[in-house]
């Protein structure tokens, strides 16, 4: 088994309060979830409203899936246009690397 993770860092465009902010996030996470079947969350930058951290995981018995998978939930996420993508860390492993 496979399992592979994105964690995203974006700046967030004309946001001006934490409200704002979850009506920009949401929708994203809520898209990487129903296109790409993942888990997706926001993770981080939890306090300050015009950053965000959105965390993406997923699972799968082949290598070249998931890594497709992460592929296109990272040009998803880079091509929304009331963001800027930061930084993207990635890690993939397997159920049985030590």
């Amino acid at each position: 088994m496979w399992i592979g993770w994105l964690e995203f860092d974006v700046l967030l465009g004309d946001v001006h309060s934490l409200k704002e902010k979850r009506a920009v996030v949401r929708p994203i996470v809520a898209e990487l979830r129903r296109r790409f079947t993942v888990s997706a969350a926001e993770t981080g930058s939890a306090d300050l409203h015009r950053r965000a951290g959105i965390g993406v995981s997923a699972v799968g018995g082949e290598r070249a899936h998931v890594v497709d998978v992460l592929d296109a939930a990272e040009r998803l996420v880079a091509s929304r246009p009331d963001i800027e993508l930061l930084s993207v860390r990635r890690g993939l492993h397997r159920s049985d690397d030590d």
